[in-house]
């Protein structure tokens, strides 16, 4: 049936031209006569292929030379459990909670040491961003943590809270690389790259040299430490070599698109299409408070549970998939992430008009 337009919201949909390359690398990578998939990541060849994604990446957000880039495995998932591991040095930190890995996160947390909840938009189902500008932050909280974007609810956090002077650690896993950002603001970032980066399976961390120490807590396992890798340059073992490199042939499709600023303008674009049409819409409604409005995960919904599921149905059947809402809110959400091109919003919001008028 040829490429569908998919809105799924993880693992995403990836630029044509990075697919079509790394196929055409698939069998014979530059000369080497073997796949990426084949290569040791002790290799000159491959250690080039993480050297260039570093730098590229580096480039891309103007990371300054005081931070550490590391590759990691397992998804954002696992940093639940490692951000307090490795800064949790007074057993307390400070959480908003905006959206179910927020919420995840937070329990995680409670685990290792005193979790403190400081906001939360729970009471209107995460449907806006909790006013972060005077939080009950104590002198004793390590850092201060937020999911920036809220890839299930379709909340973004446009001002960072104010976090009176501790750390701020921010999970970007479905905002990552959409727009510019000031890395100098964050003690740490991290994503999960399957959103808007490659496939899943690799976690990419940018954290202050000064945070990196072997001051964790008792117990952490050698691979949860960030010294660890950052003192291995993300080899200390075998990383996800395969995904690392299709995350560097993203970040030069990323720079030669014009980077983060013109990344951000198509993004805006693109969103605006959909969201111009839900706000004029009889049928459809967006879900989401509109100052908090997401740039890359759009939920909305018609009211009715059985015109929702036909909507996805017959959407599906028209090629446009993964439009169905995560199971805890119901209804539908489009994922428009960075490759997701203009006309396919521009199609989608076509069958919108036409199945509104439809089932007027």
């Amino acid at each position: 049936m040829g490429r569908v337009y998919n809105f799924s919201a993880g693992p995403a949909v990836l630029p044509e031209s990075v697919l079509k390359e790394a196929a055409d690398e698939m069998l014979d990578y530059k000369g080497s006569g073997m796949s990426v998939m084949e290569m040791s990541h002790r290799s000159k060849v491959y250690d080039g292929i993480i050297k260039e994604a570093e730098a590229d990446l580096r480039k891309l957000m103007n990371i300054p030379d005081n931070y550490k880039v590391l590759f990691l495995q397992g998804g954002a998932s696992l940093v639940f459990a490692s951000v307090p591991m490795n800064l949790m040095k007074n057993k307390k930190a400070g959480y908003i909670l905006t959206g179910q890995w927020a919420k995840k996160a937070f329990q995680e947390a409670k685990i290792y040491g005193e979790a403190v909840e400081l906001a939360s938009s729970a009471d209107e189902t995460f449907s806006y961003i909790p006013d972060c500008s005077d939080l009950p932050i104590t002198d004793d909280m390590d850092y201060v943590y937020i999911c920036e974007n809220n890839t299930i609810y379709g909340t973004k956090f446009w001002t960072l809270p104010d976090t009176k002077g501790k750390i701020l650690v921010a999970d970007q896993s479905s905002c990552f690389l959409s727009e510019p950002v000031d890395v100098t603001r964050y003690g740490m970032i991290y994503a999960g790259v399957q959103k808007n980066v490659g496939p899943a399976g690799v976690q990419v961390v940018i954290i202050r040299e000064d945070l990196i120490t072997d001051d964790v807590l008792p117990g952490t396992p050698t691979m949860m430490k960030y010294k660890t890798h950052a003192d291995n340059d993300s080899l200390y073992n075998t990383p996800p070599c395969y995904g690392i490199y299709i995350c560097g042939k993203v970040f030069k499709w990323i720079l030669d698109m014009g980077g983060l600023e013109a990344m951000k303008a198509h993004n805006e674009k693109k969103a605006k299409i959909l969201y111009d049409f839900l706000d004029s819409s009889k049928l459809f409604k967006g879900t989401v408070r509109k100052e908090d409005r997401s740039l890359m995960n759009v939920p909305f919904v018609t009211g009715n549970e059985e015109l929702d599921a036909k909507f996805v149905k017959e959407a599906t059947e028209a090629g446009f998939v993964n439009l169905k809402g995560h199971r805890t809110v119901g209804g539908m959400r489009a994922s428009i992430y960075n490759a997701m091109p203009m006309e396919g919003v521009e199609k989608l919001v076509e069958f919108m008009k036409k199945f509104e008028e439809a089932n007027a």
